[in-house]
């Protein structure tokens, strides 16, 4: 009789565990986070602000930032020091997907040109080029009277 019994605490013991091991809950996929270890650097530096863009070598977005939303307003937007803080703002967005080479691509002729540029190098990034990419007319459009002050 004692045996009988052990044979089925054990029996039931036996088919708790089995149904405990027989269904785990599935884990919802999230979308996955693509690892470029290189790609390029686009900086839009114009009279009034600083747009810089980071993607990869197809041209996909993986990060953008700019002087409006790091919390610059008016003139302080064009300034060298609110283009590192736009640069610094963006590489952070990027911390997982492991970018280290980049193409930097710069466009305009406002004085953000160069604080990105610094900045870029100064967040540990492989600069391999950089390339000037400012639009510049062969005598296309009449330009601007000049202002009279």
């Amino acid at each position: 009789m004692e045996e009988e019994k052990k044979q089925q605490d054990d029996a039931t013991t036996a088919a708790a565990s089995a149904t405990a091991t027989v269904a785990p809950k599935k884990k919802s996929k999230g979308k996955k986070k693509k690892q470029v270890t290189r790609g390029r650097v686009y900086i839009q530096a114009s009279y009034n602000n600083t747009i810089v863009t980071f993607t990869d070598l197809t041209g996909n977005t993986l990060s953008q930032s700019s002087a409006g939303r790091c919390g610059f307003k008016g003139p302080k937007k064009s300034t060298p020091y609110a283009a590192g803080v736009i640069v610094k703002n963006a590489v952070e967005k990027l911390a997982d997907i492991g970018l280290k080479d980049i193409d930097v691509l710069v466009m305009g002729i406002g004085s953000g040109r160069e604080g990105a540029i610094r900045a870029l190098n100064a967040q540990g990034l492989n600069i391999m080029s950089i390339e000037d990419k400012t639009p510049m007319p062969h005598n296309g459009c009449r330009p601007k009277k000049p202002r009279r002050m």
